[in-house]
């Protein structure tokens, strides 16, 4: 196998400055709060502040009395006028909660919507809220996985009749035998921390509706566009060809906006009810309270090896919380893919999977950067766990199971198959780029001086450009217009990954066109596309825009051939122009071609359509198209503190043919920055009551420029059976870097006899440790 350095490609594999960053750094992006329109109302919910309890009345009176309210509705208002609240990537849920936009008897957690007030301002709407009455009868919560578990618990969802799932592993007498009789047999129990995605922009959405038309114009935070337009349609009980989403810039979402929330179907029923443009623009309060949790995850693993530390056998079992409404309705996070990738990238041949799955009165889970990375940070940290109880080095470890080359294809016990891996050489080249031996003499050195320095390693295999189901496709559009220019209409939802910037790249080099003559066009106008998630976007999106393009630079060329009376072999094209080659005088522009393919389309070819434009819908030939990454951090434990300082962070990844090398290292920046945020730092804490104790950033830690190290990038790039060979990344940097981190810990405080497990790791649970 070959392991390029680049392509000769022209736009393709270069590191072009992003066309998002002017607007956005200089202040001119156009976010949803940006946006006023005539006779605007806002929003504000009226939240509970108990966990649970029973809803005995609300008097609203008083609010709707206010001068300057126009509406206040309750569950009894607006809970029978709505229509379904499911989501159409997953469909009616066959389980789960019952989806209301607002509470209708009770309340299952703090910060649960009970009533929404719709004023000329939000400051009159958010007094108004204080004007409420409300009369809750509380009932003891279950905040914890603990209580949620224990027999005679209150039950979260009485229509469910359990907080529990379970999700049994099947029984497997071999694996039984592996165990029994292997050399070493270690078992940890890894406990994630309950995080939130933080986004800079929180949720919020305006929506106007006009009663004579019966038309509804949105504008959404959102990555999926089309989602907004299903889910609307649905909720207000209208055609999608009615509603009509304006899609401009999105200050992050990380998983967060995938689906439509129950706050945005009330923006979007007080639209129609009151027939006023309505805005709801979620504060950081209600974001950390009210918009979702993720990572609430405890995996507890045995591994057995035999006696030269030949992985033979795993167990992984899950116990996830997801919260009162998980989004999308659904009952389970990322339990699914854990189950089938939990190996990652090694040989492990035999091995057994269970997972239950919690309610709990907290915030609702919702997709964040890898619902399943569950899988990498506790393997990862458990073949560390595993190498300590050998006493062998846990880069050997790693070394003596990884997969080879020679291993692939290589099915995993899940059936799941790698067709193109580069794990062994990722490795390999984090820690060539470390020095790992002369770090391992150093750190001799250092401790023998009173300094904890340690080194942590995690690799992982992501599943990126996930394609099943409705996930499977996306479809551009290219055309040039009149005057020669490209649009590039795509269904996708940028929400700040360089789309801009990365998909005219992808036009450009396959059409033959000059970049600044591309724009991308994204909205509900475009062709159907499910959205931004799941790393899909390079490998899918990229795939349909370089179909297009290729589709759409066949014609151009057919065209040009005809006009300079050349043959179509003897046709170059670059720089919007198509010249014959060896003679670039002899040559007709893209405008040229447009006007006459526009203009004038009884000079073209006979039976040759009028126009230039292409669609194609793409999906790749594997439901996953495998990238994978090494982490290498380096930290150091100040043990009189407990004080986390990280040094070096190498990170080697192969994510295939890169479009943009500097978009890849902003998106591998930006999400071990989130990993070490969880790993060391976020933390959504609730008391016994349920009542969320991080409602604001005094509270709830994230990392700043002076907590994340510099990080350093090296590059494998191993091009993917897709088109274009293309791979995705987006979420690898936030899945692997916990495991890194905490290893790096826990090697730093291996000589002191503590071993962290559960995260945060912050100073004062490394304390409580070293004094155990």
């Amino acid at each position: 196998m070959t392991f390029a350095t680049g392509n000769a490609a022209r736009f393709v594999g270069q590191s072009v400055k992003r066309r998002e960053d002017p607007r956005l750094v200089s202040g001119h992006g156009r976010y949803v709060d940006d946006i006023t329109l005539p006779g605007q109302l806002h929003v504000a919910f009226l939240r509970s502040d108990v966990a649970a309890g029973r809803i005995r009345s609300i008097d609203t009176a008083a609010a709707a009395a206010l001068p300057g309210v126009r509406a206040v509705y309750t569950g009894a208002d607006l809970n029978s006028v709505s229509g379904p609240l499911w989501t159409t990537t997953n469909g009616p849920p066959a389980d789960g909660p019952p989806l209301l936009p607002l509470a209708a008897d009770d309340v299952r957690f703090v910060g649960d919507p009970i009533a929404a007030v719709i004023a000329t301002s939000r400051y009159l709407a958010e007094d108004a809220c204080e004007l409420i009455e409300v009369d809750i009868e509380p009932i003891a919560a279950v905040a914890t996985l603990e209580d949620a578990m224990a027999d005679g618990a209150h039950v979260v969802h009485p229509e469910i009749g359990s907080n529990v799932m379970e999700f049994p592993a099947a029984p497997d007498p071999e694996l039984d035998e592996i165990m029994a009789g292997a050399a070493h047999v270690v078992t940890r129990t890894f406990s994630m921390t309950r995080t939130t995605n933080v986004p800079m922009e929180g949720r919020a959405i305006l929506a106007s509706y006009d009663s004579f038309s019966g038309e509804l114009r949105v504008w959404p935070s959102t990555q999926s566009p089309h989602e907004v337009k299903a889910f609307a349609s649905r909720v207000l009980g209208i055609g999608e060809h009615q509603v009509k989403v304006e899609f401009g810039d999105v200050g992050g979402g990380f998983g967060q906006k995938m689906y439509v929330t129950r706050e945005e179907a009330v923006v979007l029923l007080a639209a129609k009810l009151t027939g006023r443009p309505v805005k709801w623009i979620e504060d950081r309060r209600e974001s950390l309270m009210a918009a979702n949790q993720a990572r609430h995850d405890i995996a507890t693993m045995t591994m057995a090896t035999d006696e030269d530390g030949h992985f033979l056998a795993a167990t992984f079992h899950l116990v996830e919380g997801v919260g009162s409404y998980p989004a999308g309705g659904g009952s389970t996070g990322g339990g699914m893919l854990v189950a089938m990738m939990f190996t990652g990238a090694y040989r492990i041949p035999k091995v057994s999977f269970s997972c239950t799955t919690v309610y709990t009165n907290t915030c609702g889970r919702a997709p964040f950067r890898g619902p399943w990375a569950v899988e990498t940070i506790a393997r990862e940290q458990m073949i560390d766990a595993v190498a300590r109880e050998m006493g062998i080095d846990p880069l050997e470890l790693r070394r003596r199971n990884v997969l080879h080359q020679s291993d692939l294809p290589y099915s995993l016990p899940s059936g799941l198959a790698y067709d193109i891996l580069s794990a062994e050489e990722t490795l390999e080249q984090a820690v060539a780029s470390l020095d790992w031996e002369s770090f391992r003499a150093l750190q001799a050195q250092e401790r023998a001086a009173g300094r904890y320095l340690g080194v942590g390693l995690s690799l992982l295999v992501e599943p990126s450009a996930v394609a099943f189901g409705a996930w499977a496709t996306e479809a551009a559009t290219v055309r040039i217009d009149v005057s020669g220019k490209v649009e590039v209409l795509v269904g996708s939802g940028s929400h700040g990954h360089s789309l801009e910037t990365t998909i005219p790249q992808v036009v450009a080099d396959h059409l033959g066109c000059a970049l600044d003559d591309v724009v991308l066009r994204q909205g509900g106008d475009t062709p159907y596309g499910p959205g931004t998630g799941g790393s899909r976007s390079a490998v899918i999106l990229g795939g349909a825009a370089q179909a297009a393009s290729t589709s759409l630079r066949a014609k151009v060329v057919e065209v040009a051939a005809h006009v300079l009376e050349a043959s179509t072999d003897d046709l170059e094209v670059a720089g919007s122009v198509v010249s014959v080659r060896g003679t670039p005088t002899k040559s007709v522009t893209f405008a040229e071609l447009a006007g006459l393919s526009y203009l004038n389309p009884a000079m073209l070819p006979p039976g040759l359509e009028p126009g230039l434009e292409a669609s194609k819908r793409y999906s790749p030939p594997s439901p996953f198209t495998w990238s994978n990454a090494c982490h290498l951090c380096v930290a150091e434990v100040d043990p009189l503190t407990g004080e986390v300082t990280l040094g070096r962070y190498i990170v080697s990844e192969d994510c295939g043919v890169m479009i943009n090398p500097m978009v890849v290292e902003g998106q591998i920046a930006g999400g071990v920055v989130q990993g070490i945020g969880g790993a060391m730092y976020e933390e959504m804490t609730y008391d016994v009551d349920g009542n969320p104790l991080a409602t604001t950033f005094l509270d709830y830690l994230i990392p700043t420029a002076g907590e994340v190290p510099e990080i350093e990038y090296c590059h494998i790039e191993t091009p993917s059976g897709s088109l274009g060979g293309y791979k995705g990344l987006g979420e690898g940097g936030a899945i692997a870097a916990p495991a890194a981190v905490a290893n790096a810990i826990n090697d730093a405080l291996s000589p002191l006899g503590a071993y962290m497990t559960q995260f945060p790791i912050t100073p004062s649970r490394i304390l409580h440790a070293l004094d155990s």
